[in-house]
């Protein structure tokens, strides 16, 4: 495997363990993240020799401000942090660029400093932790930033499907995207984490709307369903991405159960990579 692209990858340093264990602990849920050390939570050298190792070109950071109100468990924490994902994408080039996490529920200002963001270099979409602000995706707080999507030529990455947290899931509906989709036919939106449980929604909204794209980021390859699987080898091929949600699955749990997946080569290509650098116009190129 070569030139792969991850589109959502959680904060990965070490120490964010700590964070993540104390979620799943005190919330009870249902998620287990990865321990064998090979495929966790590492310091970037080392994560930067598995993406290597691994065949990841590029990993894309969801990158959010921490609230002064924010709770314990709140997803801003987990995202990684702008000046750090700053620092990387200067330390390594084209190795990491970050998508802003956005607040619907902060209005104008909230556009402004997103707008602020997709001034710098390295951030290169939109993100969308739908679930923490029980929006659904046509809900009118998020059309001012689909419309900045639209003008500056990013995509929207956005969990779909049910939350694995104490929080409303309903907002999560993939066939929420039907109205923006048709609306803001310039932007590109990833529906993230299968859609699951809804995936053939999801999938029907990838099938109807050129500007839709699915994307599999928390669930391991061995999980996907007959349904996705055939889409992404048939009649939607480029039009599903590969994410892990690290570190809800693994860079080399993802690769390791993908290669045993009926996919020829051309449908896995496209999930690897292709799709991502088009849906992702602004993905930085590996320095020669």
């Amino acid at each position: 495997m070569s030139g792969a692209v991850d589109y959502w990858c959680n904060a990965f340093e070490p120490a964010y363990r700590a964070l993540w264990d104390a979620a799943i602990g005190e919330q009870d849920l249902a998620v287990r993240v990865r321990r064998d050390p090979e495929d966790s939570f590492a310091e970037p050298a080392a994560f930067l020799a598995r993406m290597d190792e691994l065949g990841f070109d590029t990993v894309l950071l969801p990158s959010a401000e921490v609230p002064g109100d924010a709770g314990p468990f709140a997803y801003e924490r987990y995202a990684t942090p702008p000046q750090q994902v700053a620092k990387l994408a200067a330390a390594h080039p084209g190795r990491f660029a970050g998508l802003w996490t956005i607040n619907p529920a902060d209005g104008l200002a909230g556009v402004r400093r997103a707008v602020e963001a997709l001034e710098q270099p390295e951030f290169i979409g939109l993100h969308l932790h739908t679930h923490s602000f029980d929006r659904a995706f046509d809900h009118r707080d998020l059309y001012p930033f689909y419309a900045l999507a639209a003008e500056h030529d990013v995509p929207v990455v956005m969990q779909a499907g049910a939350s694995g947290g104490p929080l409303p899931s309903e907002c999560g509906r993939p066939v929420g995207i039907d109205r923006p989709a048709i609306y803001f036919g310039a932007v590109r939106f990833v529906l993230s984490h299968m859609g699951w449980p809804w995936t053939g929604e999801a999938i029907a909204m990838a099938y109807k709307h050129p500007n839709v794209y699915l994307g599999t980021a928390a669930w391991p390859p061995h999980r996907w369903p007959a349904e996705l699987i055939d889409f992404i080898a048939g009649a939607g091929q480029g039009k599903a991405l590969l994410g892990t949600g690290f570190p809800v699955t693994g860079h080399r749990k993802a690769l390791a159960k993908l290669a045993e997946l009926p996919l020829g080569d051309a449908a896995r290509a496209e999930l690897c990579g292709g799709a991502a650098r088009r849906v992702f116009a602004r993905i930085p190129h590996l320095e020669e």
